[in-house]
């Protein structure tokens, strides 16, 4: 088993050495107590590729391995970060606990939520020997997103009511050209919602809570020769009675934000690309109720807000298009989590519930009907071949 004390260095092994290998290197070198020393890919020219890439940055040459298990038996790791295809993610997840090391998943969770009672087991068990088990959430941790779950758990927005979760971006068809695995519902899982989605809804209940029920429609609208969707919309019902509205499109040219809006019965809030656009709390005694229509003016709160919640001031060198800020602070609560044997701020209890609600969205659309999100959790769905809905494919 894999212990770690203040003042050891965690060992990491990246598995899958793509782009988000990369994001993820970029990200573990912010921290001078996480070593990379393992790189494991089955195409030995990505793994090299990130082994130039972290010497060139100045780091010691990290082991290259084929397979998991080869790097278990070669080499010293407390720490996996996995980056592989979504499909693979839990089966190598298993290995990972099994061999008695902390994890850190890529998003999302896996594209087979089948395996989700076997997984949520083994991080419980895990847990329970010492081990962290945590799913890339990043935006969980950006300063927008703390305000306003700070405000939601002191009640500062009343009874939340409805939202509005938006994710507007652009893929070209040379992105889904790029790799064998990408657009496929194998090894992808899904399109804009599953792939570039996911962290959005994970939000969205992280603010509104247990979702019950998902009524949605997915089509493939802008690209071709690919198996799912470019394009969906839901209305999503919560345990609390709260309704939301979700749409995720790779459609949008040349890119949009993502925009997430909660709306409560004494405050709001906006995120926009990834920046508290706009919060409005009511005071303690209560200006919801105020004006003919119950308007009150009060104006935008969002900067006496994000002030409570102060960011380090970021290094003027550093490129935001290339420096994965999101990445960064989450490690920050991993490595915490790791040193203080405590749960990790994302748990894969809230990348299973993520997964379910999209999972759920696909049958939906597929079947044409609501869909209950327990059932899909329960595995009644399992069976459902999804597709990209009731739609027929168009291509630009």
């Amino acid at each position: 088993m894999s212990t770690n004390t203040p003042d050891t260095t965690i060992k990491v092994a990246i598995a899958g050495c793509g782009v988000i290998g990369r994001t993820h290197a970029a990200a573990i070198g912010e921290f001078p107590d996480l070593l990379i020393t393992t790189l494991v890919d089955e195409i030995p020219e990505a793994a090299e590729a990130l082994a130039q890439y972290l010497e060139d940055g100045g780091s010691a040459r990290p082991a290259i391995f084929g397979t998991l298990q080869e790097a278990f038996a070669g080499a010293d790791v407390d720490l996996v970060v996995i980056a592989t295809p979504s499909g693979l993610h839990i089966q190598q997840a298993l290995e990972v606990l099994e061999a008695g090391k902390h994890v850190v998943i890529e998003k999302p969770l896996d594209v087979h939520v089948e395996r989700a009672n076997e997984i949520l087991a083994a991080a419980k068990a895990a847990g329970d020997r010492g081990l962290v088990a945590s799913v890339i959430s990043q935006h969980r941790f950006d300063q927008a997103s703390i305000v306003v779950d700070q405000a939601r758990r002191e009640g500062r927005f009343g009874r939340l009511t409805s939202a509005i979760a938006s994710v507007s971006w652009y893929r070209s068809q040379g992105y889904y050209d790029s790799g064998a695995w990408r657009g496929t519902w194998a090894m992808d899982g899904g399109g804009a919602v599953m792939n570039q989605g996911v962290h959005t809804v994970d939000l969205l209940l992280w603010f509104l809570g247990r979702p019950i029920e998902i009524n949605a429609k997915t089509a493939l609208l802008a690209h071709s020769d690919v198996e799912v969707e470019d394009t969906a919309v839901a209305t999503v019902t919560f345990e609390s009675g709260a309704l939301a509205v979700l749409h995720a499109t790779t459609a949008a040219y040349p890119g949009l934000t993502v925009r997430l809006q909660i709306m409560g019965s004494k405050g709001s809030a906006v995120i926009d690309n990834d920046n508290l656009e706009y919060f409005h709390a009511a005071d303690p005694a209560g200006d919801a109720d105020s004006g003919p229509m119950g308007i009150r003016g009060g104006g935008n709160q969002a900067e006496a807000e994000l002030a409570k919640f102060p960011e380090p001031p970021a290094d003027p060198n550093l490129d935001p298009t290339v420096y994965p800020a999101g990445h960064v602070r989450q490690y920050r609560d991993v490595v915490d989590a790791i040193r203080n044997g405590r749960l990790p701020g994302v748990t894969v209890q809230d990348a299973v519930m993520a997964l379910a609600t999209v999972r759920a969205l696909y049958v939906s659309a597929t079947l044409g009907r609501s869909v209950l999100i327990a059932d899909v959790l329960e595995g009644k769905y399992n069976d459902v071949e999804v597709s990209t809905g009731n739609f027929e494919e168009v291509t630009a």
